[in-house]
């Protein structure tokens, strides 16, 4: 039933895996997905950039075949796409990490966890046979970091994310209206007239509670409390801002390659290199933080020029077709990361809505590369686009 809910002709494209999950999902749920920060300018921004880069085509060129393999900090990939960290995925289906994660290793592309995960970081290693990287926040300290960076060494994670974007979280408007912060006080008068939003979605709200209800974040233990329990997240987060300092003893404990997520421009990529980073993620969390910055990949270019090869770079944001892919790659990004994209189809029928996402996103990978007329992702530069010419004129600061 689930699988056949997300096939074709019913499921198409990933707006059509977007609107499958917000008919199946409480609105706070939904819009916890959906949303962006404050007018939500930089979210509708990552999605337009897209628009302004225009392909130049090689026609009457045999393509019978196209070799969409790559490798990202040594690890080889199917394709040059990364599942990014999305916190709470357990809220959109039950064991909602390990249910992503599996489907990531069966497509041969990397999983990213996220800190705020319901799933215990053993539990996903377990579920998948693909490469695994783990996104850390500080929360909880020091002593808690490192515990989980231990933790995620032990469970075989290959790749260590910094994300340095979130001082503080952004002021998500949908969520206040739908009432998060009530939902959470756990005091039943503030909770009451948000409540209404689970009891129109009864199949979505049996799912939740056989698969225990609010979850805690697994993943955060706290020395003398144990796993954090489902709060503020906005609380947590700006009691937990991590600086270029503390990538210094982070390098020290993670052995392993470190990426940094979270850079806008040509200085913070700079930073990233001198820290001891092995590849960087030009990203503005898919518009959720500082609305008003500018969409990922008009930064792109500012952040390529800054450090050359000497690390690798990856994007996200506004990613939603596989032409988008293509453009990223075209400008000089080595993959992408996806968030929103898979969470949809978590959210519209779990593991077949996120293998459905990832095969819509590789046949469109494929279509565009043919329709280019490129044998192989190898082929592709900036030849292949057209770009705004005022996306190079600054000169990187």
């Amino acid at each position: 039933m689930m699988r056949e809910r997300v096939q074709p002709p019913r499921v198409i494209n990933i707006e059509d895996l977007r609107c499958v999950a917000k008919r199946r999902l409480p609105r706070v749920v939904f819009d916890y997905i959906d949303g962006g920060a404050e007018a939500e300018l930089t979210l509708r921004a990552n999605c337009r950039a897209f628009e302004a880069v225009t392909f130049r085509p090689r026609c009457a060129v045999a393509t019978s075949t196209c070799d969409l393999r790559t490798t990202v900090l040594g690890t080889s990939l199917s394709m040059p796409l990364i599942l990014a960290p999305v916190g709470s995925s357990r809220l959109f289906y039950p064991r909602g990490e390990e249910v992503a994660a599996r489907a990531a290793g069966t497509a041969g592309i990397a999983y990213t966890l996220s800190t705020l995960s319901g799933c215990a970081l053993e539990d996903v290693a377990a579920a998948s046979k693909g490469p695994l990287w783990h996104q850390l926040y500080l929360i909880g300290g020091r002593d808690c970091a490192l515990s989980a960076i231990e933790r995620a060494r032990a469970a075989g994670f290959s790749a260590l994310v910094v994300t340095i974007d979130t001082p503080v979280a952004g002021l998500r408007e949908r969520d206040l209206r739908n009432g998060v912060k009530e939902l959470l006080s756990r005091k039943f008068g503030l909770m009451l007239p948000f409540v209404s939003q689970f009891l129109l979605k009864p199949r979505w709200l049996a799912s939740f509670l056989a698969d225990g209800g609010l979850m805690k974040f697994s993943n955060v233990v706290i020395p003398g409390k144990g796993p954090m329990l489902y709060a503020d997240v906005a609380t947590a987060l700006e009691q937990a801002m991590v600086s270029w300092h503390d990538l210094r003893w982070i390098r020290e404990a993670w052995e392993g390659p470190i990426v940094i997520k979270g850079v806008h421009t040509g200085e913070d990529a700079r930073r990233a290199v001198d820290v001891g980073a092995d590849a960087l993620v030009v990203s503005n969390h898919g518009g959720r933080q500082l609305d008003g910055v500018a969409p990922t990949l008009r930064v792109l270019p500012e952040v390529l020029a800054s450090v050359g090869d000497r690390i690798e770079v990856l994007l996200d944001g506004g990613i939603r077709r596989g032409s988008d892919i293509v453009k990223a790659l075209c400008l000089g990004a080595r993959a992408v990361l996806v968030g929103r994209a898979y969470a949809y189809g978590l959210g519209a029928a779990g593991g077949a809505g996120v293998e459905r996402a990832i095969e819509i996103l590789r046949i469109d990978l494929i279509r565009t590369l043919k329709l280019l007329g490129c044998a192989s992702l190898a082929e592709l530069d900036r030849s292949f686009v057209d770009v705004p010419p005022d996306w190079f004129a600054a000169t990187p600061r």
